[in-house]
């Protein structure tokens, strides 16, 4: 899809303004908080292609059947054999390998449903493949998407959830859906 097109489609069918440019660096994981719905990742994409990016996404491999397996290839999709844990993130660190210039959006949810705890994948990849991470955001009550600013890690995966968690209640992001995002802490304290 062409970037004038992504664009008129973010902005005049979807109604969604687009802040900050793409990330400089070629390489780089591109966090989407909070992720509630199936429309982040069309309003990510349109987003990201109306800034002349090309995002990726690991998506599971039982997806690309005919037709939607070249649909999802044709924008970027690479499939994950299995989804569990160490595979996903040993997959995301080939490509990091494989592609000269590759720009990663992760959900650190995982999950589309309310989700106690994120998933520390993103930490393990951008260590081992030595790229930087940005604060993407949505705000769906404002119709707002951003990549973000960039996010220094340590090599303290936890802490560095914490800090970003810490980050993103600074931040306008609002679901799809409201009910299915919390941070830790809110979840730790209705228990």
């Amino acid at each position: 899809m062409k970037q004038k097109t992504a664009k008129f489609i973010l902005e005049k069918v979807l109604g969604w303004t687009g802040i900050q440019n793409k990330p400089k660096e070629p390489k780089c994981i591109i966090m989407g908080v909070p992720h509630t719905s199936i429309w982040d990742f069309v309003v990510s994409y349109m987003y990201y292609r109306s800034l002349g990016g090309y995002p990726r996404i690991l998506i599971k491999e039982k997806f690309f059947f005919w037709p939607l397996g070249s649909l999802l290839k044709s924008l970027g999709a690479i499939p994950l054999k299995n989804e569990r844990g160490a595979s996903a993130v040993m997959a995301m660190i080939h490509a990091f390998e494989q592609y000269d210039e590759i720009q990663f959006c992760f959900a650190p949810e995982g999950t589309r449903a309310a989700a106690k705890r994120w998933k520390l994948g993103f930490h393990k990849v951008a260590k081992a493949a030595n790229v930087p991470v940005y604060l993407g955001y949505f705000d769906y009550k404002n119709k707002v998407i951003s990549c973000g600013d960039r996010f220094e890690l340590t090599d303290d995966a936890f802490a560095d959830m914490i800090r970003m968690q810490r980050e993103y209640k600074k931040l306008p992001a609002n679901g799809y859906h409201p009910e299915r995002f919390a941070f830790m802490d809110e979840v730790e304290n209705e228990n």
